[in-house]
């Protein structure tokens, strides 16, 4: 009789997140042996996703909604699709994923479960009047993360230190993963473009990835007379309440500090025309396009905070600021602007630190090794 292939489960709030973030875990656990399948909230990339043979769960999340009513029936429904695969393993990925996916995996019969922290989120990490909820969620997260099967994933140390001083999960079973990695064949370094230099933030356009300060910092450039050109790859996230405003959006764009591109599937294409690669988030967890920017060969501006400096050595393969700060903002801006000896430096080592630890091959490996122990099966 033919073996029975492992069976895993990614929960995922959104079909373009999986695609962006999880694509590579999930093909390198289908080469692997495992039968596939993915609960997402199905917007239009259906196709591509089958296209990988993986089978769709359309689920029907909702990011920006804590009703409790909501959330029972989005737990109920896990409960029910868990019931019916029975996956021998389940990974839930983010907060609200891990939250959901967990509480239904406690009642179904699942082998074990995997929860990737991508970041703390607002709840545990903002001044926003959450005591009661960041409370109530942590005291649920601790006793969902203690379970027997229960397995966490972090992506820096600054989340591994922060979950193990809330009491959330087991050091034991805790295992810091860099991220999702990125495409070292498809990111590769290219000689920097002519014309003026290039900074590129590449995110959706969210008050907390510091959209505001690098507009500030584009101000003064402006005003002290330099000739960097600041490009801002993405667009607003209407779901996220963090989401810059439409009317705020339509002022920045006619005042013409900045150039806005909007969305773009070719962003090899965007970091080989650009200089460097700029982020001055508040937290993350491992952010991706500054990950895809230095596999480019491209010099790095971020913020001194947690999943930026995880990433980001300060004057190693990029310069780190102080979040929140758009003066030294913009000196960081203008001095890699005006010193191509430095910016071919740090460019190139912020390739070889890819290589050596966040390349995709390198974070399918150590997923894969993590779901193999699981299942009795370790990899040497």
């Amino acid at each position: 009789m033919p073996s029975i292939k492992p069976k895993i489960l990614f929960v995922v709030m959104e079909d373009w997140a999986f695609l962006s973030h999880r694509l590579p875990m999930a093909r390198s656990a289908r080469d692997s042996g495992f039968d596939v399948v993915i609960a997402t909230r199905v917007s239009k990339h259906l196709p591509e996703i089958e296209a990988e043979g993986f089978r769709v769960v359309h689920m029907d999340f909702r990011r920006g909604d804590m009703n409790p009513f909501t959330e029972l029936g989005t737990v109920i429904a896990l409960i029910r699709l868990m019931r019916r695969e029975k996956p021998d393993i389940v990974h839930n990925i983010a907060l609200k994923a891990i939250l959901d996916g967990s509480l239904a995996a406690m009642v179904s019969p699942v082998g074990y479960v995997v929860n990737s922290f991508t970041g703390m989120g607002a709840v545990f990490t903002g001044n926003l009047g959450l005591g009661l909820l960041r409370a109530i969620l942590t005291n649920a997260f601790r006793l969902l993360m203690r379970r027997n099967n229960t397995r966490v994933i972090v992506q820096n140390d600054d989340d591994q230190a922060q979950l193990a001083a809330l009491g959330i999960g087991r050091p034991s079973r805790t295992t810091k993963i860099c991220g999702s990695g990125v495409d070292t064949t498809t990111f590769q370094p290219s000689p920097e473009p002519p014309g003026p230099v290039t900074v590129t933030m590449v995110s959706r356009l969210l008050w907390d990835k510091g959209i505001s300060e690098l507009m500030e910092a584009a101000q003064k450039l402006r005003d002290r007379g330099a000739a960097a050109r600041i490009v801002i790859v993405g667009t607003p996230d209407p779901e996220n309440p963090k989401s810059i405003d439409e009317a705020t959006f339509m002022r920045w764009r006619s005042e013409g500090l900045v150039e806005f591109q909007g969305h773009r599937t070719d962003i090899a294409q965007v970091w080989a025309q650009s200089h460097i690669a700029v982020l001055p988030s508040y937290r993350e967890g491992l952010p991706k396009s500054l990950l895809e920017g230095a596999s480019c060969g491209r010099p790095m501006i971020a913020t001194n905070v947690p999943g930026c400096r995880e990433l980001v050595l300060d004057g190693i393969n990029g310069l780190l600021v102080p979040a929140r700060d758009a003066i030294e903002l913009a000196n960081a801006i203008e001095r890699l602007s005006n010193d191509s000896t430095l910016r071919k430096k740090l460019g190139t080592e912020a390739r070889r630190l890819v290589e050596q630890k966040y390349s995709d091959n390198v974070i399918k490996h150590e997923t894969i090794k993590l779901y193999s122990e699981l299942l009795g099966n370790p990899e040497s």
